[in-house]
């Protein structure tokens, strides 16, 4: 009884082991081991990169400036009297030369040609003295008195020409005129103002760069300049420098001539200026938003077999958006990008983005 009751027992052990497979029992405890190994394991950090290359670098420095004509002045009279012509139109273009304004000259005028009547009859006189005095007929001292005589007329003309040439305002130079201050028949004098004259082509650009940057500056070296809500650029020359520190701005003051056929230079107005001190044919360019600085100095983070790692560099010229990595980088390196905060030493990472940096 007792051997049928132990071979019974072992066959339902045998049994029950048997079916501790199909029960799923083995799945269930095995599960969460799975889980656990899966939780366990570090996640990538998704980034996106930058392969550095070397390109030009030109450094450029940008200041605030101001258009001035190339030639300006107010016209003036040189004598007082009333107006009797005005020959411009306001906001036309004159050449030089051109008679402008004229004042009342009547008596001038008369004064000139009793003058040149008088000249007329010296003339002969002093002829006909001159051929006596060839035959010993008259002393050396009449005629030197008929010559004294004539050359005084000729004076007494060139004087009144030139008073008569004050009564007119004539353009010194081509260009434009502004807006008129007098009418017809108005009485001015030395000190009134009648218009102002404008040459505008070529412009003139004003500037003043700190006086660090005074020996990078020379006479020849090019500008570009842009006018507020105008997408054109304007290129100009620097011709003239002054030899002197404004001693309270520590400024050194530029001019640089702009072309300006098509008058879209006015003068008065605000020009931004850009003034390329130096080229860098092979400069190391990042982005700034992929340095990050710390009480050591800047470094970033590069690709480096699917882990990031920590470079120290040193940087020097900085643009709009770049800076130049004078150290810690070479041409070829990985950057990364994004994921600035959350990057730290041998932290895995996965590449979901590369580009080649601009040329």
């Amino acid at each position: 009884m007792k051997k049928t009751l132990l071979t019974t027992s072992i066959v339902l052990v045998v049994i029950f082991l048997i079916a501790l497979p199909k029960l799923g029992w083995f799945k269930s405890s095995s599960s969460p081991k799975s889980t656990n190994m899966a939780a366990g394991s570090k996640p990538k950090l998704l980034v996106e990169a930058l392969v550095i290359q070397a390109s030009k670098l030109d450094n450029k420095l940008v200041v605030t400036g101001s258009v001035l004509p190339n030639e300006s002045l107010e016209l003036k009279s040189e004598s007082s009297g009333k107006i009797v012509s005005i020959s411009f139109q306001e906001g036309k273009p004159v050449v030089k030369g051109s008679l402008l304004l004229e004042i009342n000259n009547d008596d001038l005028e008369a004064q000139l040609q009793k003058q040149k009547h008088n000249q007329k009859l010296n003339q002969d006189n002093e002829f006909r003295q001159r051929k006596l005095l060839e035959k010993d007929a008259i002393s050396q001292e009449e005629y030197d008195n008929a010559l004294n005589r004539l050359n005084t007329t000729v004076s007494d003309i060139q004087i009144l020409e030139a008073q008569l040439e004050k009564t007119r305002i004539k353009a010194p130079f081509d260009g434009v005129i502004g807006l008129r201050y007098v009418s017809l028949g108005a009485y001015i004098s030395p000190s009134t103002v009648v218009a102002t004259l404008y040459n505008i082509s070529p412009a003139k650009i004003e500037f003043a760069i700190p006086a660090r940057y005074s020996s990078q500056v020379k006479a020849g070296e090019k500008i570009f300049c842009r006018v507020e809500n105008d997408l054109r650029v304007y290129k100009g020359i620097v011709y003239a420098i002054e030899p002197k520190i404004d001693q309270e701005t520590r400024t050194l003051k530029i001019r640089a001539q702009a072309d300006n056929k098509g008058g879209n230079l006015l003068p008065g107005q605000f020009v931004k200026v850009e003034l390329i001190l130096e080229s860098l044919p092979n400069a190391l360019l990042v982005p700034t938003e992929a340095v990050i600085p710390d009480q050591g100095g800047k470094k970033v983070f590069i690709a480096d077999r699917g882990t990031a790692k920590e470079v120290r560099i040193e940087t020097g010229i900085r643009t709009e958006n770049s800076l130049e990595v004078l150290s810690g980088l070479k041409a070829g390196d990985t950057l990364l990008t994004t994921g600035i905060l959350q990057l730290r030493q041998g932290i895995d990472i996965e590449v979901s983005k590369i580009q080649n940096a601009k040329q």
